[in-house]
């Protein structure tokens, strides 16, 4: 039975760099970092994976990998509907959150109206968007699939579709 998220793991284009952005700007402690210098098939290689906890014992993770942008795999500036990280903080850090990234120089975006949401977004320095929500007071009974027909909406969309292209 899965009990949780233990970590997401993610590409990284330079581990300091990274580092500055999760743990100084955002800060989420640095954990773990250790270099990988064999894969599990034999492969010598130099990788280097690093941790950043968040407050309930999960973590986003990063892996450097140094030579290997442009061959297995790219960095670019990620479009929120094919990749983005939402992490949680509470309702009072969004302003003070927005206007840090504000001036500090980064793109930041927001506060965004979600219904059962609110939301900045931020763009990480390997280019992947970054959402800081924060909860409203009826956010878990609009997660309560016995009350907002998560089913039934998935089986119309699923129906409906064919006619969206």
């Amino acid at each position: 039975m899965i009990k949780g998220l233990h970590h997401n793991a993610y590409r990284c284009r330079d581990s300091e760099e990274t580092r500055k952005f999760y743990e100084d700007f955002l800060g989420l402690p640095l954990v773990n970092c250790f270099e990988i210098k064999e894969t599990k098939s034999g492969r010598n290689t130099h990788v280097l994976h690093s941790f950043y906890r968040m407050g309930d014992g999960s973590c986003l993770a990063f892996f450097e990998v140094p030579g290997e942008e442009g061959k297995s795999f790219e960095f670019k500036q990620q479009h929120d509907y094919d990749l983005h990280i939402a992490v949680e903080v509470d309702r009072s850090a969004l302003e003070p959150m927005l206007a840090k990234a504000k001036a500090a120089g980064m793109e930041a975006r927001g506060i965004a109206d979600h219904d059962m949401i609110d939301s900045i977004y931020l763009r990480d320095p390997n280019g992947y968007v970054i959402e800081l929500t924060a909860k409203r007071p009826d956010h878990d009974d609009k997660m309560d699939p016995a009350k907002n027909e998560a089913r039934t909406n998935l089986d119309a969309w699923q129906r409906d579709k064919p006619s969206f292209t």
